[in-house]
């Protein structure tokens, strides 16, 4: 057992491929074991090798959104990243519902990428600041059909609700325990409870919750 964080990548583009390769070897807690072009061979390795996480591009041949369901679904402990240039919320909240666990646009800096991929690999949840705020128009169907959503934010503590709302401001497990003088474990235990609280399946749609109570007092 190296200890290292065990990544596969898919992307049906070699030199996109290599930049990847190179910045994750820069590090000393990453382990390159796969890497691949096509959705199909995504599923397999994922099966055959369980990677720690699974790097999708969403153009790839096969569908990286269909790979991720089908991974989502026979391999539910491997964390699933969409790795894209698509800023399209629809292809944000395709991919969260088929699985992914984070969704990080291919421009980002090497050393946010790094960060962003332990993050995941702890057990958060990440999409890209800009396009979480975004997300909130494809919601508003759901704000008249469930009202009532933003009621379930009053059965949390006054600590819980300090946490949702720097999580829904994008700030991870680590910043919000900085801010608010608290350990990441604590932080993260926290969400748990948020989580099953607010009856969502991640932080994005935690935070949406919270954007729509206050698109709400600002209507």
């Amino acid at each position: 057992m190296t200890g290292k964080i065990r990544v596969a990548l898919f992307d049906d583009h070699p030199l996109m491929r290599e930049g990847v390769v190179h910045t994750l070897n820069s590090a000393n807690d990453f382990e390159i074991i796969a890497e691949g072009a096509t959705g199909d061979e995504a599923l397999r390795v994922a099966q055959d090798d369980l990677p720690d996480v699974i790097l999708l591009d969403i153009s790839m041949p096969g569908g990286g959104i269909e790979a991720a369901q089908n991974i989502s679904n026979v391999c539910p402990f491997v964390r699933i990243v969409m790795l894209t240039v698509s800023e399209d919320e629809a292809d944000v909240s395709a991919a969260l519902r088929a699985g992914a666990h984070g969704y990080i646009l291919k421009g980002v800096s090497g050393p946010e990428f790094l960060r962003t991929l332990r993050a995941i690999h702890s057990g958060e949840d990440y999409v890209s600041p800009g396009l979480a705020a975004r997300l909130l128009a494809d919601f508003k169907e759901v704000k008249s059909t469930k009202p009532a959503d933003t009621n379930l934010l009053a059965g949390l503590t006054l600590r819980e609700e300090q946490i949702l709302e720097l999580v829904a401001q994008g700030l991870r497990n680590k910043e919000v325990g900085e801010k608010l003088d608290l350990s990441e474990k604590t932080v993260k235990h926290y969400m748990t409870n948020i989580l099953q609280k607010l009856q969502v399946r991640n932080r994005v749609e935690a935070a949406m919750i919270v954007q729509r109570r206050s698109s709400q007092e600002t209507s």
